[in-house]
């Protein structure tokens, strides 16, 4: 009896210690571990986000970013110009992960169809109406024309687009959870790769004949 009651505390001495470990790592701050990890941009060695400069070479204008002040070119087949606030640019940004771009539209231009691999996005805008849309792995689509001062979420992944339908220009913010989101526009990515996804396979996906997609690659530099 003695031996069968040792055995059984043993055994709950185990459990409750695995639940404490389990409970305790799910529960460990996830986040940085410092103030701040602005980035070395110099780095020769980059994992998963740029290393940390030292803190003696951290100076203000590592926190501070003007590039967004002034509107992108927009003088484009697409009508767009966007500038980009990643950590790139903005080395403050390292291990926070956000980001923030502006986009300018001319009148009727766009976003094309795109998505970003490891980022939501919150498009908001300062300017004009501007029809955003996005489509969920069910090929729903759902879509809103905003006007200044809305908002929109584009969830993960998910490819979307935006298109200036007002009378004038557009501005939006686009900010996103990642200090890299990763940009992958369609028809790039279908029509441009290197090497060239070949035209047989396209004009099955796409149901066309392959003299239709030889047209649209020459159009992407393929």
């Amino acid at each position: 009896m003695t031996a069968q009651f040792g055995i059984k505390t043993a055994s709950s001495f185990f459990l409750v210690l695995c639940l404490t470990v389990f409970t305790l790592s799910c529960s460990a701050d996830p986040h940085e571990l410092q103030d701040f990890c602005v980035a070395d941009l110099n780095a020769t060695t980059i994992l998963n986000g740029f290393p940390c400069k030292p803190v003696s070479e951290v100076t203000a204008s590592d926190f501070f970013y003007s590039g967004l002040m002034n509107e992108a070119s927009t003088d484009n087949p697409l009508g767009l110009g966007v500038k980009v606030g990643d950590v790139n640019n903005f080395p403050g940004l390292n291990t926070l992960g956000l980001s923030v771009n502006r986009a300018d539209f001319a009148i009727g231009g766009i976003i094309p169809l795109h998505t970003h691999p490891r980022a939501s996005e919150s498009i908001f805008v300062i300017k004009g109406q501007v029809l955003v849309g996005f489509i969920s792995t069910t090929n729903v689509l759902y879509s809103k024309v905003l006007k200044v001062g809305e908002l929109a979420i584009i969830p993960k992944g998910l490819v979307h687009f935006s298109k200036n339908v007002g009378s004038g220009k557009a501005t939006v913010l686009a900010i996103f959870n990642s200090q890299l989101p990763g940009t992958a526009i369609l028809g790039n990515t279908i029509f441009g790769s290197n090497p060239a996804i070949p035209n047989d396979l396209l004009a099955k996906n796409f149901q066309v004949d392959e003299k239709v997609i030889a047209t649209i690659k020459s159009k992407f530099g393929n």
